[in-house]
C-alpha cells in the first residue's frame, strides 16, 4: 500500500510538471514575432545560429539578399576571337546568372543582345517569364563570329530592347535598367559617345572583359564608380566565379529580415531597400506607421472622442465633488484602461492547452483512484 501511495504521489508531482511545462511558453509570446511576410532574425543571430547548425557550410550563402525587379539585357561578343568553347562558357555563364534571379512578368525580365560585326536580338525582354524558357532560349544561341561592334550593340540595345514595347517597364514603375557586357576584345567602332547616352537614359552598364579584353574601353562604356562596375577575367574558363559577385550587385536588400519594429507584418520595398508596417485583417494601422490597434480607424476615433468626453465630464466631478470622486474618476479610468475587447491568439492557445492538460490529469487520477480502490478490496 505504501508503494501505491509513493507511486501516485509521484504521478501528480509529473503532472504538475507538466502544467508548469504548458505555461512557460506562454510568457515568451509577443505580437512581433508572428509574421506573415518574412520572419524577424537579426542578420548576426541568424548567422550565429547558422554556423552552430551546419559548422562545415559558409555563412555566405545567407546574405539577406533579396532578388529585386530588373529589366536586364546581355550584350555577349561572339566575334572571331570567342572560340565555341568559349562562348559556350558564356553562355553557362548567363544560365548561371538567371539562376541567381526571381525571373517573371513582375520580377526580373531579360534579354540577350549578341554581337560581332553585325548585331543580333536573339530574345526582347517580353519575351520569357519563366527560368526553364530562357535558359533553354540561351542554350539555343550561336556564334556570329566576326568582327567586334561594341559600340553598335550598345546603341542597338538601347533604341531596340529597353523600350516598352519590347518589354521594358516604365520609369515610374521603379525598375532598374540594366546592360551586361561581355567581350574579349577592343571594339572596333567608338563606344564611349554611345555609351554615354545609354547612361544617361538610365541604363546602368556594368562591363566584363575577358583575356584579350581592352581595359580603357571598358571603362569607357561602365557607369561610376568603375570600380564597382569594371570587371575582368583571365580567361572563359574562369568567367563563372563572377556570378556571385553580380548576385551581390544586383541583388536587394531584405530589409525585414535585418531587423524591424512592426507590430504584425513587415513588408520589403524593393525599389529602395526599405522596409513598410501592416496590420493583419480586423486591426488598423496607428498614426506611428507601426502598432497596430483592433477595429477600423473611424471606430478608433468615435473611441477617441467619447474618451475625451469622459474625461472632461470626469473633470468637471472632480471640481464639484472634490477628492472623493478623483477616487472614483481614477477606479473608472483604470477600468476602461484595463478591458481589452481582443484575446490574443496566445491567450486562446494556452487556454486550450490548460483544458487539455487539466482534462488529462482527471483522466490519470481517476484511473488511479479506482486502481487504490481495486488494490483495498482485494486486501
Amino acid at each position: 500500500m505504501t508503494s501505491l501511495i509513493g507511486g501516485l504521489v509521484f504521478c501528480i508531482s509529473f503532472l504538475a510538471l507538466e502544467v508548469q511545462a504548458t505555461y512557460r511558453p506562454f510568457g515568451g509570446y509577443h505580437p512581433r514575432q508572428h509574421q506573415a511576410d518574412s520572419p524577424i532574425v537579426p542578420r548576426q543571430t541568424f548567422q550565429r545560429s547558422f554556423q552552430q547548425q551546419q559548422p562545415f557550410q559558409s555563412v555566405q550563402q545567407e546574405t539577406h539578399c533579396k532578388s529585386r525587379p530588373l529589366d536586364l539585357v546581355f550584350i555577349i561578343d561572339s566575334s572571331r576571337s570567342v572560340r565555341p568553347q568559349e562562348f559556350e562558357k558564356v553562355k553557362i555563364f548567363l544560365a548561371d546568372m538567371v539562376d541567381t534571379l526571381e525571373i517573371g512578368a513582375d520580377a526580373t525580365r531579360v534579354a540577350v543582345v549578341n554581337y560581332a560585326s553585325t548585331v543580333k536580338i536573339e530574345f526582347l525582354l517580353k519575351t520569357h517569364f519563366d527560368k526553364p524558357g530562357l535558359k533553354a532560349a540561351l542554350a539555343r544561341i550561336e556564334s556570329l563570329a566576326a568582327g567586334t561592334m561594341t559600340g553598335l550593340a550598345i546603341k542597338t540595345a538601347m533604341e531596340e530592347t529597353f523600350t516598352e514595347g519590347s518589354g521594358a517597364r516604365l520609369t515610374n514603375k521603379n525598375i532598374a535598367k540594366v546592360a551586361i557586357i561581355v567581350t574579349d576584345g577592343r571594339p572596333q567602332d567608338t563606344v564611349e559617345e554611345v555609351a554615354a547616352a545609354a547612361r544617361a537614359a538610365g541604363i546602368e552598364i556594368y562591363a566584363v572583359g575577358v583575356d584579350r579584353a581592352d581595359m580603357k574601353s571598358l571603362r569607357l562604356m561602365a557607369s561610376l564608380p568603375l570600380d564597382e562596375h569594371v570587371f575582368y577575367v583571365e580567361t572563359y574558363g574562369v568567367i563563372e566565379k563572377l556570378t556571385s559577385k553580380f548576385r551581390e550587385t544586383l541583388c536587394g536588400v531584405d530589409a525585414c529580415a535585418l531587423g524591424h519594429d512592426c507590430d504584425h507584418i513587415c513588408v520589403n520595398n524593393n525599389s529602395n531597400n526599405s522596409y513598410g508596417c501592416k496590420c493583419r485583417e480586423g486591426y488598423t494601422l496607428n498614426a506611428d506607421k507601426k502598432t497596430c490597434s483592433p477595429g477600423s480607424l473611424q471606430n478608433q476615433n468615435q473611441n477617441q472622442n467619447q474618451n475625451q468626453n469622459q474625461n472632461q465630464n470626469q473633470n468637471q466631478n472632480q471640481n464639484q465633488n472634490g477628492s472623493g470622486s478623483n477616487e472614483d474618476a481614477n477606479e473608472m479610468s483604470g477600468n476602461e484602461l484595463s478591458e481589452d475587447a481582443c484575446m490574443c491568439e496566445a491567450q486562446i492557445a494556452f487556454q486550450m492547452k490548460m483544458q487539455s492538460t487539466i482534462k488529462q490529469l482527471t483522466n490519470k487520477l481517476d484511473d488511479l483512484s479506482r486502481k487504490v480502490t481495486q488494490f483495498g478490496g482485494r486486501r
